[in-house]
C-alpha cells in the first residue's frame, strides 16, 4: 500500500508506446503524482488497514486481490466487536483504495457489504462520538496553561491560530514561515492544500489582531517566531527534551498531544458521549462565530466548509439547549 501502482492498462500503455527508459521514468513520475493523491496520514491509515486486512486474508484462507464481497463482509463482521463505525467506514475504504489501484472491479455499495454494515450498526451503535466545541473560554483556560518557555510559546501560538483559523490539525502542522504576512491589522495565511483543497490551488485566510494582548493569535504566533528564530519553512517544530527547537515540523498526533497536555493542566474535561479532539478547535470558531451573529457565508468561507448541513451540525449541538423549542412550552 506504501507504493501506489497504476492501472494495468495505463502501464501496458506506457510500455507498447515509448522507449523502455522514457516509460520508467513516466511511469516513476506519474506513481509519484499518485502517492500526493491522498493526504499523508490518509495512506498511512490506509497503508495499516490494508496490512491488517490482508493479513486476516492469509488467515481465513481467501485471497485480498481481487477480495469478493462476502469475505470483505466476514472481515468487517470479525472486527465489528472491536472497532467504531468510523474505523469499519475507513478499513472499507482502504480496501475500494487498493482495488481501484490495480484497475480491480469493486463496489462499495455491494448489497452483500451495505446490509452487513447496516446489521452491524444496529446492533453495536451508529453514534460517532463527535469532537468537543472548545469555547473560547475554554481556550483561555488552555493559553493560561501554557508556560513562558520555549514550549508554551509554542502551544500558545499553534492553539490560538488553530482556532482562530479554524484550522485541521494537518494544516496546522503544514504552516510554514513563507505562508505567513503580518499586517498592522492582522495576518494573512495562506493554506496551500487542504482536505477540501486536494488539488491545491490554495487559499488565503485573513485573522485579525486580538483584543486582548494574552488571547491574541496574532501577537502569540509573532512572540513565538521571535522565540524560536522561525525565518523560513516550518513554523510549529518539535522542541526535545533539553529545549532544543529541531528542524522538523510536528506530526498530527503531536497536536493532539499538546491539546491533552494543555487541558490536563487547565483542569478541562469534556462530556463523555464526546472527545476532546484538536477538532474541537475548529468546531469551536463555527459555533462561537455564529453565535456572536456571524453569516453562514462569513463562517463557510473562513472554515472553507463546502457543505452547509455539515457546518449547520456545529451549530445545532450549540444550539441544542438554548434555543430548544421546550422554552416556547409552559413548564
Amino acid at each position: 500500500m506504501s507504493e501506489a501502482p497504476l492501472p494495468v492498462a495505463v502501464r501496458a500503455a506506457a510500455t507498447a508506446t515509448t522507449p523502455t527508459t522514457v516509460a520508467t521514468e513516466a511511469l516513476a513520475a506519474a506513481r509519484a503524482y499518485a502517492r500526493q493523491a491522498l493526504a499523508p496520514e490518509t495512506l498511512r491509515a490506509y497503508a495499516c488497514d490494508w496490512a491488517h486486512f490482508t493479513a486476516w486474508c492469509q488467515a481465513a484462507g481467501c485471497a485480498p486481490l481481487p477480495a469478493e464481497p462476502a469475505a470483505v463482509a466476514a472481515y468487517l463482521a470479525a472486527q465489528a466487536p472491536l472497532y467504531s463505525r468510523s474505523a469499519l467506514e475507513r478499513r472499507l475504504a482502504a480496501i475500494g483504495h487498493a482495488h481501484r489501484l490495480r484497475a480491480l472491479p469493486w463496489s462499495a455499495g455491494h448489497p452483500v457489504l451495505r446490509t452487513t454494515l447496516r446489521g452491524i450498526f444496529r446492533t453495536h451503535g451508529s453514534r460517532r462520538r463527535q469532537a468537543a466545541a472548545l469555547t473560547s473560554a475554554e481556550l483561555k483556560k488552555l493559553v493560561a496553561a501554557c508556560g513562558g518557555d520555549l514550549a508554551g510559546l509554542r502551544d500558545r501560538a499553534l492553539l490560538l491560530l488553530g482556532f482562530a483559523g479554524a484550522l485541521r490539525r494537518s494544516e496546522l502542522v503544514a504552516v510554514e514561515r513563507e505562508h505567513l504576512r503580518f499586517t498592522e491589522a492582522g495576518l494573512r495565511l495562506l493554506i496551500p492544500t487542504s482536505k477540501s483543497d486536494q488539488e491545491g490551488r490554495g487559499v488565503e485566510l485573513g485573522i485579525t489582531r486580538g483584543k486582548r494582548p494574552e488571547t491574541c493569535p496574532v501577537r502569540a504566533l509573532e512572540a513565538w517566531l521571535a522565540g524560536s528564530d522561525c525565518r523560513y519553512g516550518p513554523v510549529f517544530r518539535k522542541i526535545d527534551r533539553w529545549g532544543t527547537i529541531e528542524h522538523r515540523a510536528l506530526g498530527g498526533d503531536a497536536v493532539r498531544d499538546i491539546l491533552r497536555k494543555r487541558a490536563l493542566a487547565a483542569r478541562i474535561t469534556v462530556e463523555g458521549g464526546e472527545r476532546l479532539s484538536p477538532h474541537g478547535l475548529r468546531a469551536g470558531f463555527v459555533t462561537e462565530a455564529y453565535m456572536a451573529g456571524a453569516r453562514d457565508e462569513q463562517v463557510m468561507d473562513h472554515t472553507r466548509h463546502r457543505d452547509l448541513k455539515t457546518m449547520r451540525g456545529y451549530v445545532r449541538r450549540a444550539k441544542l439547549v438554548t434555543e430548544s423549542a421546550t422554552r416556547l412550552l409552559d413548564l
